[in-house]
């Protein structure tokens, strides 16, 4: 692989001539106006990776994340997905920017005979105003008043229009498969990872050359998305640069006034929010079609096109939808939509698909986050070092250590067969996955190239690599297999603070998440109040 990526570099700088119809970057927590108005379809982070638990390296695992930002606490109704919608996970194993295999979800909500749990009270018996009463412990329950349900299709081309197949529950031959409760509290379900467990099937996906069985789970995880959420948007109210000699040294020997890794201290929401996650693990065999083992991938969710209000909604009808879907969310690489894609463009951006990203471009190619960070704090870093830096962010115009980043992958690493600069994440299936205990934080630069951008796995500490890539960590040398390495994409001197420990301060790794699938921790329960505080 190392001969391979150097080889690859001497090709980068002839990508840039790909642009002309093509490029973009991609969506995360309530980043665009529109989906505001949309929780239940709103995507919040993408991943991919060759499967790291022990035994299930022939797999690539998937994992699409709706509904930023769930209060624990977020009860009666907490969070079922949406009836009306569909949330998809597309792949493209060919490199044309369109979908070869789509795996389709949509989701059913259901009362328990019609009524939910009912109590008689009196001379009256009436439903209940909760999802369950008394102890749940396993699917069907007949405490539990409200269940979720789903069917998984899997289409092989056109998403819309291509050859659909219903996947199958590997071990009872069903098509639908059963979405556990919330996690309301102890007292509801006492024991949730081993409530939740049962909730992971496996599953037949009943496609040519496609005989070995994955893995299917959906259901609420504890957010792993660590990032200094309020901070970061109140126009950088942070100094991100490492303030000790190392992270985690606690002795305030780097950057004067510098951020130090606390996750407590400056993690908005591990610990404090939840998400619905669809997890799902697919044969490599399934995936790489006749390609060169390079897939790409992204997520999104569809809408559709009409809907009309009823003035007397019931449970099953609360309005008439109709036409055709229209897509509303759309997600792989993390914070693009929230600190790349202009204000304007951010609900166009996810309505996009990547054959059509040129109308991007200009964001990839001349980013705005880094001319932030320059105009914030460019005064202070002088005055703080007595320096006389006329410009921290990289002048290397237009930005081809980006292109490569997000839009067309690494020559040898994770470039589909044919590259078609577009924004989705590529994996390339080829790379043996790297055991948790053994996994960089930083992925690709921290010498570990089963990392993020070849995939992104839970671990990967996606704000400081972001943060580095975006300031110019990638003109600089980056250590590829023990060896230090030009990756030939812009030069030291275009990037004068690209060496530079960027950080938020809100530290990741894969021992902070599991071994196996579906990876992310189990939810924070919504009580006692004390689990969530």
């Amino acid at each position: 692989m190392k001969n391979k990526f150097l080889s690859g570099v001497a090709t980068t700088a002839a990508l840039l001539g790909l642009l002309g119809a093509t490029p973009s970057l991609a969506s995360s927590h309530r980043e665009a106006p529109g989906i505001t108005k949309m929780p239940k379809v709103d995507g919040t982070d993408f991943y991919m990776f060759r499967s790291y638990e022990p035994g299930r390296d022939g797999f690539v695992t998937f994992i699409a994340n709706y509904q930023p930002l769930e209060a624990p606490v977020g009860g009666p109704n907490y969070f079922t997905m949406d009836p009306d919608a569909v949330y998809e996970i597309h792949v493209d194993n060919d490199g044309d920017a369109n979908e070869n295999l789509t795996f389709q979800f949509k989701f059913n909500n259901t009362l328990l005979n019609d009524k939910g749990v009912q109590l008689t009270v009196g001379d009256k018996t009436l439903p209940i105003p909760l999802r369950a009463v008394g102890p749940v412990k396993a699917p069907g329950d007949a405490t539990l008043g409200e269940s979720e349900s789903y069917t998984l299709t899997v289409i092989s081309g056109d998403r819309r229009s291509g050859t659909k197949v219903a996947a199958t529950n590997a071990t009872t031959g069903g098509s639908t498969f059963n979405k556990p409760l919330d996690n309301t509290g102890l007292k509801t379900i006492s024991n949730y990872p081993a409530y939740a467990k049962q909730f992971i099937a496996p599953v037949n996906f009943n496609l040519p050359g496609c005989s070995t069985p994955g893995r299917v789970f959906v259901g609420q995880r504890a957010e792993a998305f660590a990032v200094n959420l309020g901070e970061v948007f109140d126009l950088v109210n942070l100094v991100p640069i490492e303030g000790d000699s190392a992270p985690g040294a606690k002795d305030g020997k780097g950057f004067p006034g510098g951020i130090t890794q606390d996750r407590n201290a400056h993690d908005e929401l591990i610990g404090k929010a939840n998400v619905t996650s669809i997890a799902l693990e697919v044969p490599i065999s399934c995936l790489t079609g006749s390609g060169n083992g390079v897939i790409g991938a992204w997520s999104t969710a569809s809408l559709p096109q009409a809907r009309l209000l009823d003035p007397q909604p019931s449970y099953k009808a609360p309005a008439v939808q109709g036409g055709a879907y229209v897509q509303v969310s759309r997600l792989s690489h993390p914070l693009v939509n929230e600190l790349v894609i202009g204000l304007p463009d951010k609900d166009r951006f996810n309505g996009s698909k990547p054959n059509g990203d040129g109308q991007f471009a200009d964001y990839v190619t001349n980013p705005t986050f880094p001319a932030i960070l320059d105009t914030l704090f460019r005064a202070p870093v002088n005055a703080t070092l007595g320096t006389n830096f006329t410009n921290l962010a990289p002048t290397n115009l237009p930005r081809k250590d980006l292109v490569a980043t997000f839009l067309t992958g690494f020559p040898g690493v994770n470039q589909l067969k044919t590259v078609t600069a577009s924004e989705m994440m590529r994996l390339n299936t080829g790379i043996n996955p790297t055991p948790r205990a053994s996994q960089s934080p930083f992925g690709v630069a921290g010498d570990d190239l089963a990392g993020y951008p070849n995939g992104r796995r839970p671990g990967d500490d996606v704000v400081d690599i972001t943060l580095r890539v975006a300031m110019g960590r990638l003109c600089h040398p980056i250590p590829v297999n023990g060896k230090a390495t030009d990756l030939g994409l812009c030069k030291p001197a275009d990037a004068v603070t690209g060496l530079v420990p960027y950080t938020d301060g809100a530290p990741l790794s894969a021992m902070d998440v599991q071994n196996a699938f579906p990876y992310l921790n189990d939810p924070i329960p919504g009580s006692p109040g004390t689990a969530h505080k």
